[in-house]
């Protein structure tokens, strides 16, 4: 039984990867449109291209970090190398030096890329993490909604700080204003990680085990069908959710028509987030998790609709109508990552192999390439409405705003649940797979000691 402390501890490690995570989703669209001057086609193909690159060091990160041995644990040190450079190129990110038009496109590409891949480095140690606090599946839901609700507060802070910060930082400079709002929220992400590298402690480890070279690691993984199911979800999940949340901004200013808004409507959603990770426990308490998950989809689906039929008249209800879905999305988030630790189990019982890195680096592998296909789509459908920085926009182009962000996310949220129809582990296989690999041990335990 973990204590409240060691979960709060993890859910601060989270804290920190959201000031980068959420200010990616919700402002680096707008701060390289509207900021450094790059076209939105230009910043769609930048988010899409640097995946490419995540498709070699993802699954790296995950097989190096399982063969990482060392005095603090397997995924907990990379906390402590990787928390200082993580802070630093999260500022030179969104540092913008007085470039030629090309040398903008060029210096965003190289300092994304870089952003990315220290990203890679920190959060996949971070998130596989998770999956060997505890190998009690109720504890797991736990961590996940600890690890989500500070998470969550994380982007609470980015979505209610980030703009006052940045006209206070910048006296009218935006440039300057985002440069030194990072240089700030980056100190505080140091330090939650080794808070996190500190309070926390690996106790399930990976049983002695033929060392596989990286191809036969993918292609024993790949036999996991709970873990295939999950790639596809995240996927198709994460690439509907950022697609809403990356165009919230273009939403609110340019089709509600209240500009000076924003930060309240996303510090509600934020606030609609956390409520709904915070949750996510007591629901799977009473209802299975895959069921839960499903269901959760449809609602947010549905949410999502509403708001294409509320117009800037409507603004109490179009404010409450994305509260709700942020609530419910966020609610399934949990459920969505405690049954990654499901899958891993899965995989150590069918074929003996706990290739728990590898896992977590391949699922957030797809979460990136959602991130990326997000933001992707969200700048080409923006380019291909006509939109203009600091412009009128014409009622085509604010049509065009509207049904990006209310019924294609929903689609996508209807595709996730009938993904997650396919997926093999309620909460009766779970219990089944955990009472086997328990027996497998402690067998393994008896013969030891009758050979000694």
């Amino acid at each position: 039984m973990l204590t409240k402390k060691e979960k709060i501890a993890y859910g601060l490690g989270d804290t920190a990867s959201n000031i980068i995570f959420q200010t990616v989703m919700l402002f680096l669209t707008f701060f390289y449109t509207d900021i450094f001057g790059i076209s939105p086609a230009v910043v769609g193909t930048l988010f899409l291209v640097v995946r490419i690159i995540d498709a070699i060091t993802d699954p790296l990160m995950g097989a190096l970090t399982d063969a990482t041995r060392t005095q603090y644990g397997s995924y907990r040190p990379y906390l402590l190398w990787l928390a200082l450079p993580f802070g630093i190129i999260s500022v030179i990110t969104f540092t913008t030096p007085d470039l030629s038009p090309n040398g903008k496109i060029i210096y965003a590409f190289a300092t994304y890329t870089l952003l990315m891949l220290v990203y890679t480095a920190i959060n996949i140690p971070y998130s596989a993490l998770g999956g060997v606090l505890s190998r009690d599946p109720n504890e797991r839901v736990s961590i996940q909604s600890y690890r989500f609700v500070f998470g969550m507060l994380g982007g609470l802070l980015v979505t209610s700080c980030t703009l006052p910060l940045v006209a206070w930082l910048g006296g009218g400079n935006n440039a300057l204003g985002y440069q030194l709002t990072m240089v700030a929220m980056s100190c505080l992400g140091v330090g939650l990680f080794l808070v996190c590298f500190r309070f926390t402690k690996e106790r399930v480890v990976a049983p002695q085990q033929h060392t596989l070279n990286m191809k036969a690691q993918m292609a024993t993984l790949w036999q996991n069908g709970p873990f295939r199911i999950l790639c596809a979800a995240a996927l198709m999940l994460l690439t509907s959710m950022v697609l809403r949340t990356t165009l919230a901004i273009y939403y609110v200013k340019d089709v509600l028509g209240v500009g000076h808004l924003v930060t309240e409507f996303i510090t509600l959603g934020m606030i609609g987030n956390i409520l709904g990770c915070a949750c996510a426990q007591p629901l799977s308490k009473r209802i299975d998790k895959k069921t839960a998950y499903i269901y959760l989809q449809y609602i947010s689906a549905a949410i999502s609709c509403i708001a294409f039929w509320l117009t800037g008249e409507q603004l109490i209800m179009a404010f409450m109508v994305y509260f709700l879905w942020c609530f419910f999305t966020q609610m399934a988030t949990p459920l969505l990552w405690a049954k990654m630790a499901d899958a891993i189990d899965y995989g150590q019982w069918q074929n003996g192999q706990r290739l728990t890195g590898l896992v977590y680096a391949s699922v957030v592998f797809f979460i990136k390439m959602g991130l990326a296909l997000g933001g992707a789509i969200a700048g080409w459908l923006l380019a291909y409405y006509g939109y203009q920085a600091n412009t009128e926009l014409s009622e085509a182009t604010q049509h065009g705003i509207l049904t990006s962000f209310t019924l294609y996310p929903a689609i996508g949220s209807v595709i996730v649940a009938l993904i997650m129809r396919h997926y093999l582990l309620d909460n009766n296989a779970v219990q089944q797979i955990t009472s086997d690999l328990a027996n497998r041990s402690n067998i393994k335990k008896e013969q030891y000691g009758h050979h000694l």
